[in-house]
Order: structure tokens, then C-alpha cells, then sequence
């Protein structure tokens, strides 16, 4: 989704200790103002306009990061060797290891109404209802390429990341939901409308070891590019985009389709990369490939949308939302359902939010803490487009990719349960 791009003049690191790993903020000022001086200087020295003046500060920012940050090694913490990677420090170990020690200490908080959620339009605090009114504003413009080569990999290296584990919202407008799990609902709704809308099933059946040529969901990426912190790659940048296929969002739903697909369910996984080289647009494009393939295929009952969000708190620190489910650290899961105002042409989006209660309660069911509260709120997402179209966001850009393929497995295991269990057309 979009971000905020602010970067305060703090580095992260992470630092471990026996049984406990915390997040502790170092100053830069002294570092930034060098870098500020200096790009005034290169740009005086060759003459360049005003408007290259941040292309060369960028420039400098880079480079004094990786030579400081590559030479930087904590020798011995408690008995725990690290290595400083771009402001943030790992224990020493193989880099094919998985995830699942970055984070031994989570915090668990609940679900705060100031969270900034970079949603499609911009970032917004999410309001506590339909009465209040979100603060909403695009801090940067959407990130915008001029051709078709990668993104540049960006290393901002002066924002915090602090792990939190979402519980369950309190409050009114948090509804409950029998088997698990809960719906946030921000719409003039209410909860007794939205429980008794949820406690019916989606008027969809899916069809179980179903033909090849007869998919039964679709799998599809309106923001392809979207990607994760990764702690064996140096230079990872919390808040990056790539094309990189194995980085960004299509590893997390090659992950999801493997698991449909040895449940019995058969998953069309479209790759299409639709906001690169222009972000602007995406849900234009996306909707085009969703509708061809539909077309193609009038066997798909569910269109998953699957994203990663990017949350922050007002002064820029970064969220990651954390789990830890079988002793693995997991990124966690949160279903967008759009509710319609009258003027988004989604006429059956009841149905949308039965499938999105009935997927929640399943995921949350088999995996305790997998889920963020369901949204439901006043978006479209293109999902006019079928009974069981959804958009999930798998962690945020706090996240690891690791933590995400995770959360991308158990949610698609969850969602497989509950088709088995309750959308089964086989007698």
C-alpha cells in the first residue's frame, strides 16, 4: 500500500540479549547534517539546479550508510555475537535459517485507533467509527517510475521497527465473531446488522479436486511490487518496492496457491506486475486482468488481492504486526472487506463480508494470533467482482518476507479449512 515516507533522525537496531531482543533508537543528527553540508557542497561544485538537490543528498545518504554500516560490528552482547546490516543487528547465524528468532519479545497491544494504515489512497488513521472522522493525508505522492526498469533499492536507515502482536480490539465497534476472531466495522452498519449478516454463509459453493480447467480461486496482486524487510539481505530497506519476483508479493501467493492446491483447491496464481512502472492506475489494470480471467474461467467463486499493508505510528516508527504460532515468528494477517455508500456500484458486498467472517474465524480458529481484526469500511478494491472477493494484507512492511511466506501459508491453510468445512459443494 502507500507509505509514509518521513524518515526521522533516528537509526533502528535491534539488539539481543538472553531471552529478550529490544529495539533501542540511536541519534544521527550529527550524521544527517554532515550529509546536508556535503550535498550543498557537490551541488555548488557542479552547478545543479535546486531540484537535484535531494537526488544528491539520497546519493550520499547511501553510500555514508553502507560503508558505516557494513564496517560496523557489535563484537560480543551477553554472550551473543552480532553484526550490524544497515541499522539493524542480527545474531550471526546461516542466512538460510529461518525467521523465526528475529523477534523472541513482542509486545501485545491492543488494536490502537492513532495506527496510521497506509491504505490505497494514502495514509489514514483509522477512525474508531463511522461518526468519526479519519485523518487522512498523503504524505509523499504515490511512487511514480518513469520506465520499466527495476526499482532502485532505497536504504532508509533512521526509522524504528518495533515488532507488536495486534489482540483483539475493544469497543463497540468491534464485533465478535463465534468461532474466532473479529470484524472492525467503520460503517454506519451496526453491529447488530453486521452479526446477523455474518452469521449466514456466502451463496458460493466451491468445488473440491476440481478439473484443471476449472479453477475455483484466483490469487492476484493489484500492488505486485510491494515487498518486506529481509534479514539476510544487507541493505534491506523496510519500506522498499522490487520486481524482484522472489521478494515481493508473489512469493507470498506462490506460498498461499501451494497450499490451495495440495487441499484439493484449485488456484489460479496471476503474477502481473500492475503498478510498475507506474503505481498510479493499479487498481485500473488489475481490475482488466481480473475480468479476463474471470471470463476465462467462470468456475472462480473467490478473488484474493493479496498485499502487504505498512503501518506507522505518527512519529514515523514503523510497525511490524507479529505473531509467534507453532514457536515461528509470523507476520500477521488482516482481510480488507469494502462496504458500499451508496455511489461504488457494489451492490452484493454482504456477501463479500460473509466470506471475509467466514475466512477470519477459520484462520483464527487454527491459528491463535494469526489475525488482525477484518476492516470493513467504505472501499471498493474492485471487489464488485465476485461473492468471495477479498483484499488481504499478509504483515507490513516492518515485516520479514520469511515472517510473510509464513502468514501466507497458514492463512491459505485456514481459508482451506474453511471450505472444506463449510463451502463444500461435494455431498
Amino acid at each position: 500500500m502507500s507509505e509514509n515516507e518521513k524518515t526521522p533522525a533516528e537509526m533502528r537496531i535491534l539488539t539481543a540479549e538472553p531471552e529478550q531482543a529490544r529495539y533501542i533508537r540511536k541519534k544521527s543528527s550529527a550524521k544527517s547534517a554532515f550529509i546536508s553540508i556535503a550535498a550543498l557542497a557537490v551541488a555548488a561544485a557542479y552547478q545543479l539546479p535546486p531540484e537535484k538537490l535531494k537526488t544528491v543528498t539520497d546519493t550520499l545518504q547511501c553510500s555514508v550508510s553502507a560503508v558505516s554500516m557494513m564496517s560496523a560490528k557489535l563484537d560480543t552482547l551477553s554472550g551473543s555475537e552480532l553484526t550490524a546490516f544497515f541499522g539493524r543487528a542480527f545474531p550471526v547465524r546461516n542466512t538460510n535459517e529461518s525467521s523465526e528468532t528475529a523477534y523472541t519479545n513482542i509486545d501485545l497491544v491492543k488494536m490502537r485507533e492513532n495506527d496510521i494504515l497506509m491504505l490505497s489512497e494514502g495514509s489514514r488513521r483509522m477512525p474508531s467509527s463511522a461518526n468519526e472522522e479519519a485523518f487522512s493525508a498523503d504524505f509523499l505522492p504515490p511512487p511514480e517510475a518513469d520506465d520499466s526498469t527495476s526499482y532502485p533499492e532505497s536504504f532508509s536507515t533512521d526509522r524504528k521497527v518495533t515488532a507488536i502482536c495486534y489482540e483483539s480490539g475493544q469497543g463497540e465497534n468491534y464485533i465478535d465473531l463465534t468461532k474466532g476472531g473479529q470484524i472492525r466495522n467503520v460503517t454506519l452498519l451496526t453491529s447488530e446488522e453486521i452479526r446477523s449478516e455474518v452469521s449466514e454463509l456466502p451463496d458460493f459453493r466451491i468445488k473440491l479436486n476440481a478439473p484443471e480447467n476449472e479453477p475455483q480461486i484466483l490469487i492476484m496482486h493489484t500492488h505486485t511490487t510491494e515487498s518486506y524487510q529481509s534479514a539476510a539481505d544487507v541493505g534491506a530497506d523496510p519500506v522498499c518496492r522490487t520486481t524482484d519476483s522472489k521478494k515481493n508479493m508473489t512469493a507470498v501467493g506462490n506460498a498461499m496457491a501451494d497450499v490451495f492446491e495440495k487441499e484439493g483447491i484449485r488456484v489460479i496464481h496471476d503474477t502481473t506486475v500492475h503498478d510498475h512502472p507506474s503505481y498510479n492506475g493499479s487498481y485500473d489494470r488489475s481490475r482488466e486482468t481480473v475480468s479476463a480471467i474471470l471470463e476465462k474461467y467462470p468456475s472462480i467463486k473467490i478473488v484474493l488481492d493479496v498485499h502487504r499493508d505498512a503501518i506507522e505510528r505518527e512519529s514515523g516508527d514503523i510497525i511490524a504486526p507479529t505473531a509467534v504460532i507453532n514457536g515461528k515468528s509470523c507476520a500477521q494477517v488482516m482481510i480488507i472487506s469494502g462496504c458500499d455508500d451508496g455511489t461504488m456500484d457494489m451492490p452484493d458486498f454482504r456477501q463479500n463480508l460473509r466470506t471475509a467472517a467466514l475466512f477470519q474465524q477459520y484462520m483464527e480458529m487454527s491459528f491463535k494470533g494469526l489475525t488482525r481484526p477484518v476492516l470493513f469500511d467504505y472501499r471498493s478494491y474492485n471487489q464488485d467482482m465476485t461473492h468471495g472477493s477479498l483484499l488481504i494484507e499478509v504483515g507490513g512492511h516492518g515485516n520479514t518476507l520469511d515472517e510473510a511466506v509464513y502468514a501466507g501459508e497458514l492463512a491459505a491453510k485456514g481459508i482451506s479449512e474453511a471450505i472444506k468445512s463449510e463451502l463444500s459443494a461435494e455431498e
